[in-house]
């Protein structure tokens, strides 16, 4: 009886299994929909492998010829558009997300109606881009309202509108203007949310040792909020280098005028619309390549201020 007892009690019972049954589904799911088709695209980048009519030619092993093809074409500078589209679009991004969440948990000032303005600004996001991309199409097209409205008022003449497309300028700057009222809500959200996890005693002592706002925000809520910031922008360059849905509806697919506003997404999709299946898999693998490195660079930045600060 006593034997029964301390096999009964003796022993710990391990809920470990339990753990793996549950996150068994999640890796099943990256296996399959993810690892597997990143190891084929990388797998078929080394080979030629295309459609010819209605006639498949390959896979034939090329080696490194579709990296040597795309680099001694115009993969660098659709690579550039790529930059400079999401630069244009993160940089006020992240600028007036940071003032509008600096106002929005600011005690002192209270303002009103946050719960309607947060919900505002947050809207964009919940607009699918494509039906963006197409109001921003119809507003600022040749016979637009935009161009009517600038008639009305004397800016423009009858039949002399600005052609906003027909313009690197205009075409990037429409581009950037979009990513910026799709994100820059749902960027505000974050980073208020790590504003109101600062603990708001740092800020009673700063204001009584004599801390300007400036000094409080620059000295204080900056630093504490660094680990969002480097995932706000990493999550953003991740997007920006994937950027195909807007600046593909508004120039049509073609990427004009110049093809200032082709992206990589857009060059692999010529690729894959062709059947070229070796060269899109060599764009896919160099994109996933650049991610991968910029990622590890701001990450290796950041923490080597964490050792300058601890040192300090």
């Amino acid at each position: 009886m006593t034997a029964n007892r301390k096999k009964k009690t003796g022993g710990s019972v391990s809920y470990a299994k339990y753990g793996y049954f549950f996150i068994a589904p999640f890796f099943l799911s990256f296996l399959l929909f993810q690892l597997i088709p990143l190891a084929s695209t990388v797998y078929y980048s080394f080979f030629s492998y295309f459609r010819d009519g209605r006639k498949w030619i390959g896979p034939t092993f090329a080696g490194l010829d579709n990296y040597r093809y795309l680099f001694s074409t115009d993969l660098p500078r659709y690579l550039g558009n790529t930059l400079v589209l999401w630069l244009i679009g993160f940089i006020p991004q992240i600028l007036v997300s940071l003032l509008l969440a600096a106002w929005f948990t600011d005690y002192r000032l209270n303002l009103r109606g946050q719960s309607f303005f947060k919900t505002v600004i947050y809207m964009p996001n919940l607009i699918m881009a494509s039906a963006f991309s197409m109001l921003f199409y119809t507003l600022f097209a040749d016979s637009g309202p935009v161009n009517s409205v600038l008639r009305i008022v004397g800016v423009t003449q009858e039949g002399a509108p600005i052609r906003f497309f027909a313009s690197i300028l205009g075409t990037r700057g429409l581009i950037g203007l979009m990513n910026f009222l799709m994100w820059f809500g749902n960027t505000t959200i974050l980073l208020m949310a790590a504003m109101m996890g600062v603990d708001s005693t740092l800020f009673e002592a700063a204001e009584i040792d004599g801390c300007t706002p400036r000094q409080i925000f620059f000295k204080i809520t900056l630093p504490l909020i660094r680990p969002l910031l480097v995932y706000v922008l990493i999550t953003s360059m991740i997007g920006g280098l994937q950027m195909f849905d807007v600046p593909q509806i508004l120039t049509r697919g073609s990427g004009d005028p110049m093809r200032s506003a082709m992206t990589m997404i857009m060059y692999l999709n010529n690729h894959m619309f062709s059947r070229n299946y070796g060269r899109a898999g060599a764009v896919s693998t160099v994109l996933f390549l650049i991610c991968g490195v910029l990622c590890v660079v701001v990450m290796r930045s950041l923490d080597s201020d964490r050792k300058e600060a601890r040192q300090k």
